[in-house]
Parts: C-alpha cells; structure tokens; sequence
C-alpha cells in the first residue's frame, strides 16, 4: 500500500502534467477530500495508507481533475462571502469578484431600510442568500430558467437559515413575476461574448452551464433585457446591481436612460477593472 506522501507526490506529478496551476496544492485538496481529514493530520501522519476506499475516491478524484472538471464540482461546494455554498454542474461556481454585489446591496439596503430584492439568474443562490444572511430584515426572489438550479438554491437557502425569506421561482428574466415591486434587482447575468468561449480555461468552458455564461450572442444582450425591463419591477427610487465584463462598461452605462434612471455608477475590482454597474431610478 502506497502511504499519503507518496500519493501526494505521484499526484502532483499528473496534475502538473495535466496543466493545472498550482498541482501541490490541489493534490492535497483532493487528498484532504478522500480521506475526509484536515492538512494537520496528513502533516503530522506522513506514513499513513489510506483504505481501499480512500484510495479509489482519491484515484476517481485525481481522474477528474486531472481532465480539467472543476474541483468545485469534485467537492460539491465553494466558499463565498463567508458561507459555504452547494454546487453542481448545474449552476455557475461563485467568484470573489461577485462577492461587490454583496457588498453593495448590503449598503444600499442598509442606508435605505429597503426590505426587499429580486436576484436574475440565481443559479446556487449565493448572491440573495449572502444578503439574506447578512440582513434579516430583508425578503427575496430568486429567478433562474433552471429547475435544477433553482434546487440547489434551495437547498442552499435552507442550509443557511434563510428559506422562508427566499422564494425561488423558475422564469426567464422577469418574465413569470406579475405586479411585483422590489427595492433592489440584483443579477449577475451571462456577460460573455459566444465569440470569447473557445479562449476561457477548460474547466469554465468545458464543465460550467454554458447558458450561465454567454448569451450567445454579444455579451450584452441579457444586461440590456435587464436594465430595460427593471423599472416596471423596481420601487420609487430602487436600485439596480449588475455584474459586468471586461470592456462593457461604455455600452452598458449607454444603456440606463436619463428619462428613467437617475445615475449609473460603475465600481471597479481589485484589477482596476469596472465590474458593477449600479442604477438608481428617479
């Protein structure tokens, strides 16, 4: 029997063949999640040999990753704004760069006394549950065209205590609400050009639901449906939170016209790069 090191070495060995970054540390991850123990353990037990059992899910593993699949979906879980999140192949892996949208409807609701939000294309539900968590005082919509993500939202909205403040509802924009108002529309839309897919990293291209991606057509066509059809859902002087991608801040701020909106304020990353576009009607 092959002891946790020298898995772990041969490990590194395959992923760093296979193109993945930073292979030391993924093989410990995938070790950590076979073996169901912490990096203290496998530091402090070099000579340990896993079971059978640990060592074909550590094998079934390494296989996995080692073709590019995402170790969110080996895992079944991804940490955002603090919480841990369910994933699935069905739904989009949350990034930190999500996490400003958090961020600012938490301060708008906050300086507000807004009490409710409506999330486009909720997917795992990390953005309203994340608000939801943080503000107890506010009430939510999630809205995805998936059934199966809107399953795993829901899961996610119970594990965190936030279920009966969060109504999960299968619509294509805002296409299934009727005479719904909120104080906040948050969404974090498919914002990539079809023309920019082949060149994204395998495991965004080749495992994440495409159509939480790319509109397929020129990135913007789903923020422009957004920002168009938001006021008809938004309170006197609502808020509207958008995630953007790289180089659309000029059309999107285009798009928020001064008859209805009374500004456009775009917010960059930590790259220097506009990554939320936040409207406020008149």
């Amino acid at each position: 029997m092959e002891t946790i090191t020298e898995k772990l070495k041969a490990a590194e060995t395959v992923l760093r063949g296979s193109g993945i970054a930073e292979p030391r540390r993924e093989a410990m991850s995938l070790l950590m999640l076979a073996i169901e123990k912490d990096k203290t353990f496998i530091y402090a037990r070099p000579e340990y040999e896993p079971s059978s059992d640990e060592a074909a899910a550590f094998d079934s593993f390494l296989k996995r990753r080692s073709n590019r699949e995402p170790l969110q979906y080996i895992s079944g879980t991804q940490e955002f704004y603090g919480l841990d999140f369910e994933v699935t192949p069905d739904v989009l892996i949350p990034r930190p760069e999500t996490e400003m949208i958090v961020e600012h409807a938490i301060e708008i609701l906050r300086a507000s006394g807004g009490g409710s939000l409506c999330d486009v294309g909720t997917g795992s539900g990390c953005i309203p549950i994340s608000i939801l968590h943080e503000l107890t005082f506010v009430r939510g919509y999630g809205l995805d065209v998936s059934q199966v993500a809107l399953a795993v939202a829901r899961r996610n909205a119970e594990k965190h205590n936030v279920g009966p403040r969060l109504e999960l509802v299968k619509s294509d924009i805002f296409g299934a609400l009727q005479n719904q108002k909120f104080d906040l529309i948050v969404s974090n839309p498919p914002y990539i050009p079809a023309d920019d897919i082949s060149g994204l990293q395998a495991e965004v291209r080749d495992f994440e639901p495409l159509n939480a991606l790319t509109d397929s057509a020129d990135g913007l066509s789903i923020i422009r449906r957004i920002v168009n059809e938001s006021p008809d859902f938004l309170s006197n002087r609502g808020h509207l939170l958008l995630e953007i991608g790289v180089n659309q801040s000029a059309k999107v701020a285009a798009m928020f016209d001064n008859a209805r909106w009374q500004s456009a304020t775009m917010f960059a990353d930590l790259q220097g790069i506009p990554r939320v576009v936040s409207g406020r009607l008149k």
